[in-house]
């Protein structure tokens, strides 16, 4: 179990960190053109999901040496903290759901949507394991690190907030390579802080386990590729507008029920 006080924890260091080791990463994609890449993101932004993981060894190290980074990352596997396991159902399902509710809305609203949309199975199999390994790389140092560091002084609401608002920032250079204009990216951005939202509501909620933030984050990649699209045409990035705002609807319920102190105290228990 990672032991150290939260209190010893910088988060402003972290994110300075963060911004400092991700720089040179935007600059190589600038350079850097790899064509037919998952939603096609640049190549560097499979690199860049361990940049929060590198930034927590560095940080954890400089305050406890190797026992802290072993850890730490002890913490990939800490499904045992989840002792209410009614909280697997949000942390697997909740994900697929949203997107349901994405593509019922755009159906609702007779949207264009793909029909006839093959699936390779071994293709996504291997993505699936590979958007896991980088949903670890992202969260153990957001999560693991810098959550608790930031509810010591602050309230939940204003922990994922922040953590979501760097974590969209952080995005702003491949979304920009990628072709999308100003609205875009604040849709993006409204969806990012809720996705981060959410993340710290199961965070507090599963006896702050790393590993179902990890299994939460790696569900909404998952659903990001399995969505229906074609070579042509993907309603996510076509309609952000009603990709972001349902995660956004989510977030707010969650604030709602659950209160934006802690995330954690439900209004009708």
């Amino acid at each position: 179990m990672y032991t150290s006080t939260s209190s010893n924890k910088s988060p402003l260091k972290f994110f300075l960190l963060v911004f400092a080791l991700a720089i040179p990463l935007w600059v190589i994609g600038t350079m850097v053109k790899v064509k037919g890449l998952p939603l096609d993101v640049p190549v560097t932004d499979f690199i860049a999901a361990f940049i929060p993981l590198i930034a927590a060894c560095i940080l954890v190290y400089k305050e406890e040496g190797t026992i802290g980074i072993k850890s730490l990352l002890k913490r990939v596997f800490d499904f045992s903290r989840i002792r209410q396991k009614i909280w697997y159902l949000p942390v697997i399902l909740l994900m697929p759901i949203i997107y349901l509710l994405i593509y019922g809305v755009m159906h609702l609203f007779r949207l264009p949507l793909p029909i006839g949309v093959e699936i390779p199975f071994l293709k996504n199999a291997v993505m699936s394991v590979a958007f896991f390994i980088l949903a670890t790389g992202e969260e153990v140092g957001w999560s693991g690190y810098a959550v608790d560091a930031l509810q010591e002084r602050w309230s939940a609401l204003t922990t994922a907030i922040t953590i979501g608002l760097v974590w969209a920032i952080l995005h702003y250079p491949s979304i920009i390579q990628q072709g999308h204009d100003f609205i875009w990216i604040l849709w993006a951005t409204l969806g990012m802080v809720g996705m981060r939202i959410l993340i710290v509501w199961l965070y507090n909620n599963t006896g702050k386990s790393v590993s179902g933030c990890i299994i939460f984050h790696g569900m909404a990649n998952i659903g990001r590729i399995l969505f229906p699209k074609d070579q042509n045409y993907n309603p996510l990035v076509d309609y952000p507008e009603v990709h972001y705002s349902i995660i956004a609807i989510a977030a707010v319920i969650v604030i709602f029920l659950w209160g934006s102190k802690t995330l954690a105290r439900y209004r009708y228990t």
